[in-house]
């Protein structure tokens, strides 16, 4: 039953994942980056921190050290921040496939920090898969016009690139984290929201919402931002670490289902070939068993 389950939990999150460039594109329309990027991590610490409460995690906090709290504070501006302000900086400048499949190199940048800051030993393999998902990414941002490189929005792309490697990087820090993982991601999207609140302050503000967009920016901060990590949590506890981490291989898959009903967006050819490179690339490099 528990093998069963990991797979339940471990879709879950893929559905929840795969909204988050369509419902973010959708608040673009009536909210700027600043105010997306604020409710988002708001509601995901929300969120976050209501589990761990029901979960009675909250009581690991008070072991943790003031060295513990600079490390969340390095990992919140890290990941829930400025991570998330590339991505939606990506959203409103580039059509949502687009975005979402450049910043789903993160899974490359993950290996290459590994081999970096992890000592990880790097491989044809690993390169090859590299080499591979590169080139898919051309593929999206070039339409399919590989020899003639004319982006459709270079920020954006710019932006989307950055975005995956600093997800890359912070991925790579999280292993090296030993902290509960809960509270901790609980505790990174506190500081998230915190960096957002001055951000919103400096740059925009908060303004009113209305009851579509409050519906929206809950969905996308508790559930695609926080349930989901709870889901994927529980997947890898009842489940295969290598068979759940495959599964994330669907996610840009589910996205491009959403943007078609959500967006009305035409799902180009050249995006889902470019895809289905960059998903090759990364089932490549992760066809190799640790040494």
């Amino acid at each position: 039953m528990a093998k069963h389950s990991s797979y339940i939990f471990a879709g879950l999150a893929v559905i929840l994942w795969g909204s988050t460039a369509a419902v973010t594109k959708l608040l673009l329309g009536g909210l700027d980056s600043w105010q997306v990027l604020f409710f988002n991590c708001l509601f995901a610490f929300l969120g976050l921190l209501a589990v761990a409460v029901l979960q009675k995690k909250t009581v690991l906090v008070r072991g943790y050290t003031k060295k513990d709290f600079l490390v969340f504070a390095g990992m919140g501006f890290l990941g829930p921040f400025i991570y998330t302000l590339f991505l939606i900086s990506a959203l409103s400048r580039l059509p949502a496939q687009e975005a979402f499949i450049i910043n789903y190199l993160w899974p490359v940048m993950t290996v290459i920090f590994a081999v970096f800051l992890l000592k990880e030993k790097t491989t044809g393999v690993k390169v090859l898969g590299t080499v591979v998902s590169f080139l898919g990414v051309v593929i999206v941002v070039t339409r399919g016009a590989i020899w003639d490189l004319q982006f459709s929005n270079s920020a954006g792309v710019l932006f989307a690139g950055a975005g995956a490697a600093l997800f890359g990087l912070f991925s790579v820090l999280g292993k090296k984290q030993i902290h509960e993982k809960l509270t901790s991601m609980t505790i990174f999207y506190f500081f998230g929201a915190l960096y957002s609140l001055i951000s919103v302050i400096l740059f925009s503000d908060i303004g009113r919402i209305t009851l579509t967009q409050l519906a929206g920016v809950v969905w996308l901060g508790a559930f695609t931002s926080g349930l989901a990590f709870v889901f994927w949590f529980m997947a890898f506890q009842k489940g295969d670490t290598a068979k759940m981490s495959n599964l994330i291989l669907l996610t840009p898959f589910v996205s491009l289902v959403y943007i078609y009903f959500l967006l009305g967006e035409k799902i180009l050819p050249s995006s889902v070939l470019g895809l289905l490179v960059v998903v090759a690339g990364i089932a490549i490099q992760s066809s190799q068993k640790p040494v």
